[in-house]
């Protein structure tokens, strides 16, 4: 029998409906802040623990990025494994070590890594009390994309295991099958050497004319190759808040230190606030205004943020241009908004704190 292609109603009505269905779908979904104590830690294998924030492993899927909790217990390792999406990861208490292509790091409370795609990866605990961490990965889009892949490699040592996707060398010339052979080698040769590790005791804030002091932890900026996201670190000075701002896609704020309130709203002067603490994440989407203000007059609140910039937003911004995809009020009520960061005293940055 032969196949037929058509699909007895016209590709708008079919397109009309597919978005529909699908747009519904996802505000069912949708968070605003995931509370700590909402995300349930579930044993994945002696000694390792793992939850989920954000992810459709939890429950609550997204569309670029995911964010999962992960506990070890004194003297575990995880089984060795790679997967075709790249990873960051913030640390939040206790001491471990990740091995990331056979290199051994040990890192604790404040650190950042990046696990490279296709890169072998394990963690460890060689102490005495639990660590935790928190990962933020880009697997939801290569999911969309159909290319997310996972390979378990058990405790095979990291000399067994097989090698990354073989990449062909550049081929001299000017034609343009020459000239893509040349243009993909350099780009997996820049995204195979670069950075791995943040150590919090290397960071230094400065202040920013949204009324915060910040920092990267990962990113393009610092010498990482990852492919889009970015993650920074801000802090809110005592019973002050971040200027208002909004812009497409999907970010993660996880809450370090200290509690307060996020405004959201689809117009400057019409939204909602929502409370958040430590160990909150907080979820800013809908393209909608937003502001966040540290409720505590005594002490500082440090939030991560974690965004699919470079690829996903950088390539909405060419596709949608003129339109602006991030957008701020003038200076003048910027600045009003957030006062003036140099008259805070900010104080000494000490590694994050985490109760059990």
């Amino acid at each position: 029998m032969p196949n037929r292609t058509t699909t007895r109603v016209t590709h708008y009505h079919v397109q009309k409906k597919r978005r529909a269905e699908f747009l519904e779908e996802w505000r069912g979904y949708q968070k605003t802040v995931v509370a700590r104590e909402d995300v349930a830690m579930a044993e994945t294998a002696p000694g390792v623990r793992r939850g989920v924030y954000v992810g459709a492993d939890g429950d609550r899927p997204t569309r670029t990025m995911d964010a999962l909790a992960h506990e070890l217990d004194p003297g575990t390792v995880t089984n060795v494994n790679r997967h075709s999406w790249d990873v960051m990861v913030f640390c939040v208490a206790g001491h471990g070590w990740a091995e990331i292509d056979g290199r051994r790091i040990d890192w604790g409370p404040g650190d950042s890594l990046h696990l490279p795609l296709w890169s072998w990866h394990r963690f460890g605990n060689d102490g005495t009390e639990p660590c935790r961490y928190l990962t933020f990965s880009a697997e939801p889009l290569m999911f969309t994309m159909g290319y997310s892949i996972y390979e378990d490699g058990g405790d095979t040592p990291y000399a067994e295991l097989a090698p990354k996707p073989v990449q062909s060398p550049a081929i001299p010339g000017a034609d343009p099958y020459a000239r893509r052979s040349q243009r993909l080698a350099a780009e997996q040769d820049r995204r195979r050497n670069g950075r791995l590790h943040t150590d919090w005791d290397e960071l230094e804030l400065l202040n920013t004319p949204r009324g915060t002091r910040t920092t990267f932890l990962l990113d393009r900026a610092i010498g990482y190759q990852a492919s889009g996201m970015s993650m920074a670190m801000f802090e809110i000075g005592p019973g002050r808040g971040q200027s208002m701002h909004r812009h497409p896609g999907e970010a993660w704020l996880y809450v370090v230190e200290g509690h307060g309130r996020s405004f959201l709203g689809t117009e400057p002067e019409v939204g909602e606030f929502h409370e958040w603490k430590k160990g909150d994440i907080i979820v800013v989407d809908h393209y909608l205004w937003h502001q966040h203000l540290n409720s505590d007059p005594d002490h500082t609140a440090k939030v991560v943020r974690i965004h699919m910039f470079d690829s996903l937003l950088d390539t909405m911004r060419v596709l949608m241009d003129p339109m602006v995809l991030f957008e701020e009020p003038p200076d003048a009520i910027r600045d009003k908004q957030a006062g003036d960061p140099s008259t805070i005293d900010w104080p000494a940055l000490t590694r994050p704190t985490w109760e059990w």
